[in-house]
């Protein structure tokens, strides 16, 4: 089948649906591949790319003429008129929102696969046009917000005094948000965030920003936010406003598909944010987070606070959202075309090509079954009772008496030996005590190790030893014997341990 890739018929719109690097991809899936003549130019793509990726140059009339027509977005019906019937269009068409879009391409028995609809499950995330321009969006953003603030992101220390870092403030942790926040601290700024969602507290954590908790709590079912009640609103205002007037940049990024943008921050909460303060509104295609945004306009209020209203942050970065776009075709080509052979197949019992499916040949199919992509966390199952405890045996009466023996026996060789001892007897209680801390404060990786050294010190009792053997009593005789047994087993012992010990870290 024959992929035409015509330049973008939307004004001022730089971005083109294939790449050299796309386009060789889509020939390796067997396509042959046809580009409009410069419609990569805007992009820095020049045809001569095109060309050596192996695609063919032609015109306008041409590359919408193919089987299949890959476009950034839906065209004007002009342009429609130049799809032969039966043929294909796969671009971004904003379905729920264009039924006469969607009249237009029944009537004339097209086939279109909308891409900003591709359904939020996990298989399709490497297809979602939405996610893949958000994230350009979000990371532009705060170059703009840069651009316009007219001091430094990072805190520095200077020979002239100390500078403080500015503090942004991101309201909706998706996939702009959570983009925006690491540029954002990766230009070292003190990054907070805010989302309805509870679930992503985790996700702004781990790229070192703060999440601020609002009194709000949404969980979707297909993967995007839904519209909050006035209450809802009106608690969550409370903390936007709150959050806005203590921040220096401020990015808001809620939408709600096939809906306009709610507002998040009114009039007063703007009046009240401080002078050179910026707010950088992505929603404003849509109408608009932000009271007072201009979509496509910079504004400045009367208290020194600039807006950002442009519309589509991604055509300022044209090069990165065309490889991107492209490559989000290809992913989906790839699905569709399982024979490598050219030949795009439409299985639609599969959830992602029913999910973006807008007409099938002239008959309509949108809207889509609904798709359940996400849910709240099903509550952990209950841990397992604990077996019972078995009844605890009672000690043998022969533990106690032992124990008493040896109590007595220990008291009456205190009182019963004599004065001079005494010293002896406090020494040996002390070097129970300061063993014990010593040993169990010591990490059981060191254990053997110490344990070899301390052995060694029984020499001590060695020498004592030695020394009572010729006392000429014979029990104290036989004492110093086991004593001098004993303590030998010990130092040998410790020093062999120890050889081994250190053998292990020797190179056979």
């Amino acid at each position: 089948m024959l992929v035409g890739i015509p330049q973008s018929t939307r004004p001022g719109d730089p971005l083109v649906a294939g790449t050299p690097d796309t386009v060789a991809k889509l020939i390796a899936l067997g396509y042959e591949v046809v580009v409009e003549t410069g419609a990569g130019e805007a992009s820095s793509y020049p045809d001569s790319q095109y060309e050596s990726a192996g695609a063919r140059l032609v015109s306008a009339q041409e590359a919408w003429a193919a089987d299949i027509v890959l476009a950034t977005d839906a065209p004007d019906v002009s342009y429609l008129d130049r799809m032969s019937r039966g043929a294909t269009l796969i671009a971004r068409m904003n379905p729920a929102g264009s039924p006469e879009l969607i009249e237009e391409l029944s009537r004339r028995e097209l086939t279109a696969l909308a891409l900003d609809a591709i359904p939020r499950i996990s298989r399709a995330q490497s297809m979602d046009v939405r996610s893949s321009m958000a994230n350009i969006s979000g990371y532009r953003a705060v170059i703009e917000a840069a651009s316009h603030f007219g001091r430094l992101f990072t805190g520095q220390v200077t020979a002239a005094g100390k500078v403080p870092p500015a503090t942004v403030y991101v309201i909706g942790a998706g996939v702009a948000g959570l983009a925006a926040v690491g540029t954002a601290n990766s230009m070292g700024a003190i990054v907070k965030a805010t989302d309805v969602r509870a679930d992503v507290a985790e996700q702004v954590q781990s790229m070192g920003a703060e999440f601020v908790e609002i009194p709000v709590r949404q969980e979707s079912a297909d993967g995007y936010a839904r519209e909050m009640t006035a209450d809802q609103a009106n608690a969550a205002g409370v903390v936007y406003a709150r959050e806005a007037a203590a921040a220096d940049i401020v990015i808001t990024t809620a939408l709600i598909p096939g809906k306009p943008a709610p507002q998040l921050l009114d009039s007063a909460a703007v009046a009240a944010m401080k002078p050179g303060s910026v707010i950088v509104d992505l929603a404003a295609a849509n109408g608009g987070n932000v009271a007072g945004t201009r979509p496509g306009e910079v504004v400045h209020t009367e208290n020194g606070v600039t807006i950002i209203g442009y519309e589509d942050l991604a055509l300022r970065l044209p090069g990165q959202a065309s490889q991107l776009f492209g490559q989000n075709l290809v992913n989906f080509l790839k699905l569709t075309t399982p024979g490598k052979d050219g030949q795009l197949v439409l299985d639609t019992e599969d959830d992602i090509v029913r999910g973006i499916l807008v007409t099938l040949g002239g008959a309509v199919a949108w809207p889509p079954p609904p798709i359940k992509v996400s849910a709240a966390p099903a509550a952990p199952p209950a841990p397992p009772a604990p077996p019972a405890a078995p009844e605890p045996s009672r000690p043998s009466p022969l533990r106690y008496l032992w124990a008493g023996l040896a109590a007595a026996v220990a008291l009456w060789i205190l009182f019963t030996a004599p004065p001079s001892m005494t010293s002896h007897f406090i020494v040996f209680m002390l070097a129970c005590v300061v063993g014990f801390y010593v040993i169990t404060s010591v990490t059981h990786a060191l254990h053997t190790p110490l344990m070899s050294v301390t052995n060694a010190i029984s020499g001590i009792i060695v020498v004592g030893a030695i020394l009572q053997l010729s006392s000429g009593h014979l029990a104290v005789t036989i004492l110093a014997a086991i004593a001098l047994t004993l303590a030998s087993i010990n130092i040998f012992g410790g020093f062999l341990v120890t050889a081994r010990m250190l053998s292990m870290f020797k190179r056979s």
